[in-house]
């Protein structure tokens, strides 16, 4: 499956309620699997992003329906990078390579 990086930062919302921020990664992770995709881990971090979510989708429709619902919530906004995996890349590089 595609994989996606989602670099999240908390909204003022999102840092007022920094309370909850475990549970709401739980909840994400449920309405993440009901789309077909899986929250394959995330990261509270220090520096330019407050989290990092690794995700797993099926397409880059299903991922984008899951983190525009993340959004959409109002506690974090999103940047996301499809990323490719060493075998992933091999195949792009065989096909450029002609």
């Amino acid at each position: 499956m595609p994989t996606f990086i989602a670099l999240l930062n908390w909204t003022d919302q999102g840092v007022r309620n920094y309370k909850d921020t475990a549970k709401r990664a739980e909840a994400f992770g449920a309405a993440v699997q009901k789309l077909g995709a899986e929250l394959v881990d995330i990261y509270w971090t220090v520096g330019a992003y407050d989290l990092v979510a690794v995700v797993e989708a099926p397409d880059d429709e299903t991922a984008t329906a899951a983190l525009l619902q993340l959004g959409g919530v109002g506690n974090v906004r999103t940047s996301t990078l499809r990323a490719f995996g060493r075998e992933e890349m091999e195949a792009i590089i065989a096909k450029a390579a002609g």
